[in-house]
């Protein structure tokens, strides 16, 4: 791994893009480098939550690395979308293992496009998000246009893309596009917090939880259907049998993990 790091704490996994000169820019490299980081951590039992964080001080991700799509073709511009979406964003959407972006700066493009991503958002103090790609010519094409409408509403989305403006922690909290605002050095310790809370709990019923949350906002897809069959497998888990088993003894529930 050239772009990012990757550190374990207990049953916390923590991603670090790494590419500070570029305000970790996101290149092909690095998504290829994110995808099999989330794959390894989620194939792996002993990690319950993910927390995805940039290097430094400024930027969570600053974008999208121009320089690899400046030249390219119609076809090129939509396989670069396609794969990207495919490879990473879609991706952590989709991971069972719930992923926190715990974003430390300038999360613009891509790197907001990455957030939104992840299945919750906490910020610093500083931070700006943003989707300027109209100012290249461009629209956000990681599936930008979709997951903002989701998180913030239809106007509020349409107003952030077509003026390629930058909100602040504050705003992007009023919106719904985070969960919190702390200052930035408490940021990581504040997210790992909730991740220790998270890894409490059943990672089966939260993989089981996060498809189905998901199934709402995926076309032809019944999401309270989605839901009954879920909660259904859940009575067929050992992660079950010991909650309810814990929950009658009055003791605190010990689960075996993924």
């Amino acid at each position: 791994m050239e772009n990012i790091l990757i550190e374990k704490e207990g049953s916390i996994a923590i991603i670090t893009i790494n590419r500070p000169t570029k305000l970790n820019a996101l290149n092909k490299a690095t998504i290829q480098e994110l995808h099999d980081g989330f794959k390894a951590l989620n194939n792996d039992k002993e990690v319950k939550a993910i927390i995805i964080t940039g290097s430094g001080e400024k930027a969570f991700v600053a974008g999208a690395d121009i320089s690899e799509f400046a030249n390219f073709s119609v076809e090129n511009g939509a396989k670069l979308a396609a794969e990207g979406q495919a490879l990473l964003f879609d991706y952590v959407q989709n991971l069972s293992t719930p992923v926190i972006a715990a974003v430390n700066g300038f999360a613009l493009g891509g790197g907001l496009e990455l957030a939104m991503s992840c299945h919750f958002r906490t910020t610093s103090d500083n931070a700006k998000m943003g989707l300027p790609e109209v100012t290249l010519g461009v629209i956000p094409g990681y599936g930008g246009t979709q997951r903002l409408a989701h998180l913030v509403g239809k106007g509020r989305a349409m107003e952030m893309i077509m003026t390629a403006g930058m909100v602040d922690a504050v705003t992007a909290l009023n919106y719904g596009l985070v969960n919190h605002v702390v200052a930035q050095e408490e940021l990581l310790d504040f997210t790992k917090g909730i991740a220790t809370k998270i890894a409490r709990n059943s990672t089966v019923a939260i993989g089981k939880a996060i498809e189905a949350v998901n199934a709402n906002y995926t076309d032809g897809v019944d999401g309270f259907k989605v839901e009954i069959e879920n909660f259904g497998a859940c009575f067929g888990t050992e992660d079950f049998k010991e909650g309810t088993t814990a929950f009658l003894e009055k003791r605190k529930a010990v689960f075996p993990g993924k």
